[in-house]
């Protein structure tokens, strides 16, 4: 294992800036204007997608504002075209009840040609008292996607399935490999039951995120459809994983998630 926490230095944008000589008053006849010289097309954001590879990164968890706990996110190759996604968050005493804390969700799926494909989805959410647990399959060869366990029962029934369907676990995966300054991205969030039509955009340029002692140069992702619920990410070049995930209600931030270390094979 190999911490990969280095930052890349920001990319600096210039531009020339040309100032056109006025032909003195004294002068009997008008000159005419010297040509403008040429200014230099401006570089493309360079931006480097990560390639899908096993890594583990440790975030840590806040909630309005204050520390709730940490989360963990793996991505690990079973062999061929199988891969693995898990998210496990353990909220710190106080706040489980609120966040839904202790929290663990996976996602089994195959990357075919660069398109992450579920084949299976497991939700643990434990309490002190109850605990939950839901477990979904993904059938391609049937064509529906169907959940079990402990959810309503409108949410058991078989839901179609169709191209490029997400978890909500390979939303981020998919965000991560798709993004690009200044994009839009279309995502169908078919996960515990549920469908739901995903829409991001980039930003056309990236910013500085400070995330704890560290500053990113990192690329905003914001979900453009979810009403009062958003959603945004920020991703950096050379990092497989979101820097930071906020999910705000009403305008105030609710649940955010900061990246404190990352580690790949």
């Amino acid at each position: 294992m190999k911490n990969t926490t280095l930052l890349r230095p920001a990319l600096l944008l210039s531009a020339l800036l040309c100032l056109a000589a006025l032909p003195s008053a004294a002068q009997q006849a008008p000159q005419p204007a010297p040509a403008a010289p040429a200014v230099p097309a401006l570089p493309a954001l360079a931006w480097e997608p990560p390639a899908l590879e096993p890594f583990t990164a440790t975030y840590q968890a806040f909630y309005k504002g204050k520390e709730a706990g940490d989360a963990t996110m793996r991505v690990t190759h079973a062999g061929g075209t199988q891969w693995r996604v898990d998210m496990q968050v353990v909220g710190r005493r106080g706040f489980a009840s609120v966040l839904g804390l202790n929290l663990e969700q996976s996602t089994v799926f195959e990357n075919q040609g660069g398109q992450y494909v579920p084949l299976s989805q497991s939700t643990v959410r434990k309490g002190l008292f109850l605990g939950k647990k839901v477990t979904g399959t993904y059938d391609w060869q049937a064509g529906t996607a169907r959940w079990t366990g402990d959810l309503k029962k409108e949410r058991t029934q078989p839901i179609p399935l169709q191209a490029g369907d997400q978890s909500a676990l390979l939303l981020n995966l998919a965000i991560m490999r798709d993004a690009r300054p200044g994009s839009a991205m279309h995502y169908r969030y078919v996960d515990v039951g549920r469908v739901r039509q995903h829409d991001y955009q980039s930003a056309s340029a990236t910013e500085s995120v400070q995330v704890g002692e560290l500053s990113y140069d990192a690329l905003r992702v914001a979900r453009t459809n979810g009403g009062n619920d958003e959603t945004i990410l920020w991703i950096a070049n050379g990092v497989p994983t979101p820097v930071r995930i906020l999910q705000r209600k009403d305008g105030q931030d609710y649940i955010d998630l900061r990246l404190i270390e990352y580690q790949g094979v």
